[in-house]
């Protein structure tokens, strides 16, 4: 573990066996690259970060694994985007993707095995999110993957909604000369969904269960209905194959789902994420969960190359 300046930051970088991870524990819990030295001497991204981030404004950077908390995606309240009801009834502004990602965390721990830290909710968190709680997030580096580990523990005297996940955004393609074309994701899902712009959910494409990352109809999907807890993809006949694990269930529960999306066809990314649930999960219930009081709750993810 070592200290090292980048555009102006103070990075925290791992080498743990052949792979290497770059992070901003302190602004937004932010992985922000993984790469692994190949035997002959290469080096492969695994999570793509871009050589220019703004870190100005860290929440819009298309890159590493933004932490989605408390709710994923769009939410929206009586039709109205990026806002959000609670229990008492009142009517709150939540950003895309929650208020994590942009925040400001205080390391907890770190050592040569990865590090812990606690959001450090600021005014406009508060005012999206007035609840009295705890949300800590820790990562454990291997040779070859990685795990980490959501908690949110509830110090308050009223039940805590959260439905969180991950964005991570895998470099893809990863070989010279190859193309999406050339790379396949197997998903177990039994059900294909899309959230439309009033935030409902929407029945999505008719997907095999091993796609193409060429296929247009992949992006911005919502696969749920999981027969077990592993996404792998991978290139063709070739080993190094990303598997991302959901949960430490084999099946995980039925609102769970991962979500295939990209920005453009020509992107060096192709994000692959584990959520709990759907976007707008206080808009509709499905995969809001609820922390009461005194209570913690755990959301656990890992990512392997095989």
């Amino acid at each position: 573990m070592e200290k090292v300046s980048y555009q102006g930051q103070e990075l925290t970088r791992w080498r743990v066996g052949n792979s290497t991870f770059l992070a901003l524990p302190e602004r937004g819990a932010r992985l922000m690259n993984w790469n692994v030295t190949l035997g002959d001497g290469s080096v492969r991204d695994v999570i793509y970060w871009p050589e220019q981030a703004d870190f100005a404004d860290i929440a819009k950077v298309r890159g590493g694994n933004p932490i989605l908390f408390p709710f994923n995606g769009r939410s929206f309240d009586r039709g109205d985007i990026f806002h959000w009801r609670a229990a008492d009834g009142v009517r709150r502004p939540m950003p895309l993707h929650g208020i994590a990602r942009q925040g400001d965390f205080k390391v907890l721990h770190a050592d040569v095995r990865g590090f812990s830290a606690q959001f450090v909710p600021g005014a406009e968190a508060r005012n999206c999110y007035p609840f009295d709680y705890e949300f800590t997030v820790t990562y454990r580096f291997e040779s070859l993957g990685l795990s980490c580990e959501f908690a949110v523990t509830n110090l308050g005297q009223e039940p805590l909604p959260w439905c969180a996940g991950h964005h991570f955004y895998f470099t893809l393609p990863w070989s010279e000369g190859t193309t999406r074309a050339d790379y396949l994701i197997r998903i177990p899902a039994t059900k294909r969904l899309r959230h439309d712009p009033t935030g409902a959910l929407v029945a999505g494409p008719a997907l095999q269960a091993e796609e193409s990352f060429a296929n247009p109809a992949l992006v911005d999907v919502l696969h749920t209905g999981l027969r077990s807890n592993e996404v792998v993809f991978g290139e063709k006949g070739r080993p190094g194959d990303v598997c991302v694990r959901l949960g430490s269930d084999k099946v995980p529960a039925s609102d769970a789902m991962f979500v295939t999306w990209t920005l453009a066809d020509d992107s060096p990314f192709y994000c692959v994420e584990p959520w709990m649930g759907p976007p707008n999960a206080p808009g509709h219930g499905v995969g809001l969960k609820f922390v009461q009081p005194r209570e913690t709750q755990r959301f656990v993810v890992s990512v392997h190359l095989r």
